[in-house]
């Protein structure tokens, strides 16, 4: 699903995502990984919801963030990752200190 055409300019933004994969700006990122509007974390150490645990959101907090979206494969009890990258790229637009935990399963 691309949800970008053009480049929105000072923030990182996801330009598109699909099942086991996420393009941010034109990097194309196979792993998990956190991202914030001036700062991707790439290789963010998990691959299931149920593996976070203080860790793993520490890493998130350190970001300053003001929203935590939480993105996975499937939508259960937090949004997806096409949902969650559709809201990270609204708030990032709206120069919002968000930052996005996208979930993505190992091969």
């Amino acid at each position: 699903m691309d949800l970008s055409l053009d480049r929105p300019g000072t923030y990182l933004f996801v330009r598109r995502v699909g099942a086991r994969s996420i393009t941010v700006v034109d990097r194309e990122l196979t792993t998990s990984f956190l991202l914030s509007p001036e700062r991707a974390i790439e290789n963010w150490p998990i691959t299931a919801s149920n593996e976070l645990d203080a860790s793993h959101v520490e890493a998130i907090l350190e970001l300053k963030p003001e929203v935590v979206l939480l993105g996975k494969g499937v939508g259960v009890e937090v949004m997806d990752n096409a949902a969650a990258a559709r809201t990270y790229d609204l708030l990032a637009g709206e120069n919002r200190r968000v930052v996005a935990a996208f979930i993505l399963p190992k091969d």
